[in-house]
């Protein structure tokens, strides 16, 4: 299906790189134009754009689900490298009308030292210290667009596009959990839009297995929601009304459990319910209030 994470990869920094892509991941043809709330914006610096493509190389190399892999990192390591290899299964269902669950079989991949932290679809560039937190410069890519064959919701609505987000995350270790944030900003310029995260998780070991609850909220300004889950007035229909889409916070638990089976390999499975805030709830192109995920997987470290 052309809404796999590998097809949309491959297109996404494909169309990237061409100028006359303007930043579309599309492929050879830039998408159809959206009347507001989607204008488009003058196209971002060459500097910026060549940034924003160096990241995203980076990013397309890998293709795994970064969640179930490691806690947040941004902690400097020592000078040594360290990295694994493995294979995961994931299974969200999104909460839109008549879209069936999404499940995709993915390589895993991550790569750490002293400077950088790769984790799958996210790349941290660290940054000193102060005390207990640590800082970084972020770029994630994220599979979150689809077309108008995804659900019959979508018919005769215009694509919605993947994003590369660019920003920065601390990361603040303490004897009670770990705490982390991050506040990034839509490289890609398809929804030009916000968001920022908090997360708190914390490990408890037992034998062989690790447990890791977490508890996150995501803000999303009203940029984003109105791109991928507003309805441009053209795109309205009898049954779909328009909805330009406003500011939203997610609420999320996850629990992330692994097993030892040897000192250098690991078997996982990552389970979490996303609540969607109101912003979203309201578009007439949803149906759930709510986002759930599982993912499981075996990974080996070198």
């Amino acid at each position: 299906m052309k809404n796999s994470i590998p097809f949309k990869l491959a297109a996404f920094f494909r169309a990237f790189s061409r100028p006359e892509a303007s930043i579309h991941p599309a492929g050879a043809h830039a998408p159809a134009k959206i009347a507001p709330p989607f204008q488009a914006r003058p196209p971002a610096s060459a500097i910026f754009r060549w940034l924003a493509v160096g990241a995203g190389a980076l990013l397309a190399a890998v293709l795994c689900i970064q969640p179930a892999l490691a806690q947040e990192t941004l902690v400097p390591a020592d000078s040594a490298s360290r990295w694994g290899l493995g294979l995961g299964v994931g299974v969200e269902r999104k909460p839109y009308r008549g879209m069936d669950n999404d499940t995709q079989a993915l390589p895993l991949l991550f790569y750490e030292n002293k400077w950088v932290s790769l984790m799958g679809s996210r790349l941290d560039i660290k940054l000193p210290s102060a005390g207990p937190v640590s800082f970084g410069l972020r770029a994630r890519y994220a599979a979150e667009g689809y077309e108008a064959s995804d659900s019959p919701v979508f018919a005769g609505m215009a694509e919605r596009k993947d994003g590369l987000w660019l920003g920065a995350a601390a990361v603040w270790r303490n004897d009670i959990a770990t705490v982390s944030a991050e506040l990034l900003g839509d490289a890609s310029g398809n929804s030009k839009g916000q968001q920022a995260r908090l997360l708190v998780e914390r490990g408890f070991k037992s034998g062989a297995f690790e447990f890791v609850p977490r508890v996150a909220a995501t803000w999303l300004d009203s940029k984003y929601v109105g791109y991928y889950y507003g309805v441009n007035a053209s795109e309205a229909t009898a049954g779909r009304a328009a909805y330009a889409g406003k500011a939203s916070v997610n609420l999320e638990l996850g629990l992330r459990t692994s097993y030892a089976l040897a000192p250098r390999q690991s078997v996982f499975v990552d389970l979490s319910v996303m609540g969607l805030g109101s912003g979203i709830k309201d578009s007439p192109l949803v149906e759930r209030s709510s986002q759930s995920t599982l993912r499981v997987g075996y990974l080996y470290r070198f």
